[in-house]
């Protein structure tokens, strides 16, 4: 049986041992070069937007917990700047953070602070160097921001930010 060999460029591939390293070199390469590429593509700057809503967790809760508010965050590298705005609450802000969870719409333990106006409406900010692990998780929609008041000390905003 004649073996076949095909010429590309300046050299030929056949069935010989040569041939078998340059096309396992060349696989390599382009492995190499796909793997670059999705590296740049998580490198590119991020910005999500989040609505900040009420979630009465009962019926006791509905007059406690009203408001409303946006949020915007962007990722550069690793650096994620949040800002954003409420208004409408019954009763002063008290805290405000950015939560992480498995799932968009899922709850999860908060990560970081961020600085929050103490009143029925104001401003929240924070700047925050993210893991790995947290940007990826930024970029698949589950990150939300929790802002917490004095009747509703377990959650009178929430909003997750979505591209």
């Amino acid at each position: 049986m004649r073996k076949e060999r095909v010429k590309t460029g300046a050299c030929y591939m056949g069935g010989g041992d040569a041939g078998m390293k340059i096309g396992r070199t060349m696989r390599l390469a382009g492995l190499i070069v796909l793997f670059c590429l999705g590296t740049l593509s998580f490198a590119q700057p991020a910005t999500f937007k989040a609505r900040l809503s009420t979630v009465a967790m009962d019926a006791s809760m509905l007059s406690t917990v009203t408001g409303q508010g946006s949020a915007s965050a962007h990722l550069t590298g690793s650096k994620l700047v949040i800002n954003g705005t409420f208004e409408g609450l019954v009763t002063p802000a008290t805290t405000a953070q950015v939560h992480q969870c498995t799932a968009t719409g899922v709850v999860g333990p908060a990560i970081f602070d961020l600085t929050v106006t103490h009143a029925a409406q104001g401003a929240i900010s924070g700047s925050f160097d993210l893991t790995p692990e947290q940007a990826e998780a930024f970029r698949q929609g589950r990150l939300y921001v929790q802002i917490n008041s004095e009747k509703a000390p377990a959650g009178n905003l929430w909003g997750w930010f979505l591209p």
